[in-house]
């Protein structure tokens, strides 16, 4: 069983960076891959970005290729989203999952966090 909880979301301006963080319970974290989704207002919950168990791969959602960064530090049992640039449409509750697989499908995630928001003003 893992829990997970994200921190760091918040109100800024668009053009502005934040760094998202989700701290994992238990002493098993390094053997998940990682994931970040995100539903918007009135939006369905979509791919954000992946990493896989190591930190050495990592893949994104063409809408935040080129200005988030995922990364992942196993001795902190800790995830992160770095997001630059951000946009307006970047509005959205950001929510970290784990699962057994490098993965950016919703069903291969076991475990999720509760979410965190970030709101994008223009």
């Amino acid at each position: 069983q893992v829990q997970l909880v994200e921190s760091g979301g918040g109100e800024v301006q668009a053009g502005d960076s934040l760094r998202l963080s989700c701290a994992a319970s238990g002493r098993t974290f390094s053997s998940y891959a990682m994931a970040w989704f995100r539903q918007g207002p009135g939006k369905e919950r979509e791919f954000v970005a992946a990493i896989s168990w190591s930190g050495g791969s990592a893949y994104y959602a063409d809408s935040v290729k080129g200005r988030f960064t995922a990364s992942r530090d196993n001795a902190k049992n800790t995830l992160y989203l770095q997001m630059n640039s951000l946009k307006p449409e970047d509005t959205a509750v950001y929510y970290c999952a784990a699962g057994d697989y490098y993965s950016d499908y919703e069903y291969d995630m076991k475990y999720w966090g509760k979410g965190t928001l970030v709101t994008v003003s223009s």
